[in-house]
């Protein structure tokens, strides 16, 4: 029986195929993304971690005012930790699921207490209320500045 020449690789097995993916990737965000979503011109881990949670399961054009009017009423998470609860979800409100508000601000808490910041590592991410595994890559990605 004569052997194929060709073999079937996945990409782990093929890291210049995949070095080439994320080149290729990387040339059409820059072409294609959209760069003027201000949760993208920040680096501040409670910012990205609001947008993230603001965007789960809701359209960015309703998310970009809402977010813009959040940090500038609660600019820090200190600041979101210590708000009244009733307060954060009137200014929730028409983002829908309530919940995503009361767990960021919960998360905020215990991160401050935990850690004394919004951490980045994502382990310590995920282990803050309301935080998936998207959230805490995102916000690791976009604030840690990790791939």
């Amino acid at each position: 029986m004569a052997r194929s020449s060709r073999t079937t690789t996945s990409p782990g097995e093929a890291p210049g195929e995949l070095s080439r993916l994320r080149r290729a990737l990387g040339r059409w965000y820059r072409a294609n993304g959209r760069h003027d979503l201000p949760w993208r011109l920040t680096r501040d881990p409670y910012a990205v971690l609001v947008s993230e949670v603001m965007l789960q399961q809701t359209q960015v054009e309703r998310v970009r005012p809402r977010y813009e009017a959040w940090l500038a009423r609660w600019p820090t998470a200190a600041s979101l930790a210590e708000a009244p609860a009733a307060a954060v979800i009137r200014e929730w409100s028409g983002l829908g699921y309530n919940r995503r508000a009361v767990n960021l601000q919960r998360a905020a808490r215990e991160a401050l207490e935990r850690f004394g910041k919004i951490p980045l590592s994502e382990a310590k991410l995920r282990s803050l209320p309301g935080v998936g595994p998207y959230t805490a890559a995102a916000v690791a990605c976009f604030a840690g500045g990790r791939r």
